[in-house]
């Protein structure tokens, strides 16, 4: 299975573990947007037990998260990313990153922070076992 960051797939060994196509920068992007908007979580709303969702593109979740954002009449005010991983390092892909997530959000690029941490090699983030995303996300009102 590939490693597929922020909708670009990185060179790496292996890739995320997961029922979709693992994307953790998207999953984490949709739980934000649908935890802001105090509905249910991406597992509730995309369960790994159902076989639509087998291999599928995280973009789709992202989207989802931001027809119910759009319809609940908000907007991205900002988001802040930070992807944990020890390798590869994301540097490269970032302005790729960067332009996936605004074109999926519908928002300027400069609403979006994307940042890659290492783990200092500690525990399963480190030893380069695991990859792990944090977001922070705040919704305004979309303007009339």
């Amino acid at each position: 299975m590939p490693l597929i960051v922020g909708g670009v797939e990185l060179e790496h060994d292996r890739g995320c573990a997961a029922h979709s196509d693992g994307d953790v920068v998207y999953h984490a992007v949709t739980d934000a947007i649908l935890g802001a908007l105090g509905l249910d979580d991406i597992g509730q709303l995309f369960p790994d037990n159902d076989p639509q969702w087998k291999g599928a593109d995280s973009s789709v979740f992202v989207r989802e998260a931001v027809l119910r954002m759009d319809g609940a009449g908000y907007d991205i005010g900002n988001l802040d990313i930070t992807v944990i991983l020890q390798k590869p390092k994301l540097s490269p892909h970032k302005a790729a990153m960067h332009a996936n997530l605004a074109e999926l959000l519908h928002c300027e690029a400069s609403r979006i922070n994307l940042k890659g941490k290492t783990h200092e090699k500690v525990d399963a983030l480190g030893e380069n076992r695991a990859i792990a995303c944090h977001v922070v996300v705040l919704l305004v009102p979309t303007e009339s």
